[in-house]
């Protein structure tokens, strides 16, 4: 069964037209029919003639707030189309205030059969929509955006090429960075030397062991330089103990 993705949002016409969702990997997973991503517009559950999804907040204030019934009749409604009562269904609210997005996010998405994914805008959703209807709210970051939009297209990006089949090579997957909290390791192709710089001579050994070994140790490295509240997360193995105190030592020698 394939993975169905509902994006709800005020502004449909962001998703229209080449673009991240119908281009690359992403393109070629909803020709093949491994994901199906619909795009649906909050307005057409609004019963004026105006379509008004936002209103003044009670109590005074800047900005605008999205409305309830509108928001809540559009959830529950993509629901039913994709099997209400779904365990392995969830509605997600992307907002600054939720958890932070991960790749371990990803892949507990990835798993299920229907993502429901709700942009907000102004000045937020009514509450009455969280109590309601919100099973879970997600942050791709601490800043603030105009709208849900752009994080909608990165939550499916990172959640489709973790589906079976999308990416060529299973292995692909596994071994990018954050899979166990290490970054990725430094990757080169032809030619062997560009501009005054070789390619490491591990690399062209052909040694499959020595270039396991070679790419666990600077994939730690990179760890520890870049992101070293990573490495208290992951969990290292004896070997990769002994890497790290190698590195260690390289670098107190200069």
């Amino acid at each position: 069964m394939a993975l169905r993705i509902d994006i709800l949002t005020l502004f449909p016409e962001m998703f229209e037209g080449p673009g991240p969702l119908s281009s690359s990997m992403i393109g070629r997973a909803r020709a093949a029919g491994q994901v199906d991503i619909r795009i649906r517009n909050i307005r057409d559950w609004t019963h004026d003639r105006h379509r008004v999804a936002d209103d003044t907040p009670y109590g005074g204030g800047a900005g605008m707030v999205m409305k309830p019934e509108p928001l809540v009749e559009a959830i529950e409604t993509v629901r039913r189309e994709g099997g209400a009562g779904n365990s392995r269904s969830k509605v997600v609210y992307l907002t600054p205030a939720g958890e932070l997005f991960n790749q371990a996010v990803a892949r507990r998405f990835a798993q299920l059969d229907h993502l429901i994914l709700i942009c907000g805008h102004y000045e937020g959703i009514d509450e009455r929509v969280r109590d309601l209807a919100i099973d879970e709210e997600v942050s791709i970051g601490d800043y603030v955006l105009t709208g849900g939009e752009l994080p909608a297209m990165v939550v499916t990006d990172a959640v489709v090429r973790l589906l079976p089949g999308v990416l060529g090579n299973p292995d692909s997957a596994r071994q990018e960075s954050f899979m166990d909290h290490i970054l990725d390791y430094p990757v080169y192709t032809r030619p062997e030397e560009f501009r005054g710089v070789r390619v490491p001579a591990v690399l062209l050994s052909g040694h499959h062991a020595q270039i396991q070994r070679w790419r666990r140790k600077m994939a730690l490295k990179r760890t520890a330089e870049r992101r070293p509240d990573l490495l208290e997360r992951a969990a290292l193995t004896p070997e990769d103990r002994l890497l790290l105190d190698e590195i260690r030592k390289e670098k107190a020698a200069g």
